[in-house]
């Protein structure tokens, strides 16, 4: 099971820029809004896109994705993990905590 992270935990590793920040929801989702600096990955582009968006596997990553039912940042982080990407946490709140506790969002509209 993929370790998780806090929001404050979230905050302060973006702050800093120790982190890369992963969309799981991608499309239009990442394009309307994403946390700051997140790279979008969906599940069925892990296999092919990972190295070239992710290309250091010991790096800190975090994914996400809208909420805590929402599957998707789980998926992702056990496949990124399963690649031999070492530091993967989920940001198991997803989008809509980060968003309803007034933090900045991004979008690409």
């Amino acid at each position: 099971m993929t370790a998780l992270i806090t929001r404050d935990e979230l905050k302060a590793a973006i702050e800093a820029k120790t982190v890369t920040v992963v969309d799981a929801l991608g499309g239009e989702y990442y394009a309307k809004q994403h946390l700051p600096g997140a790279v979008p990955l969906v599940l069925a582009d892990v296999d092919a896109r990972a190295a070239t968006v992710l290309p250091d596997r010991g790096a800190a990553i975090v994914t996400y994705c809208s909420n805590p039912a929402c599957p998707n940042s789980g998926q992702v982080a056990d496949r990124l993990t399963a690649l031999g990407y070492t530091d993967v946490r989920k940001y198991r709140e997803g989008i809509e905590d980060w968003a309803g506790a007034g933090l900045p969002l991004e979008s690409q509209v």
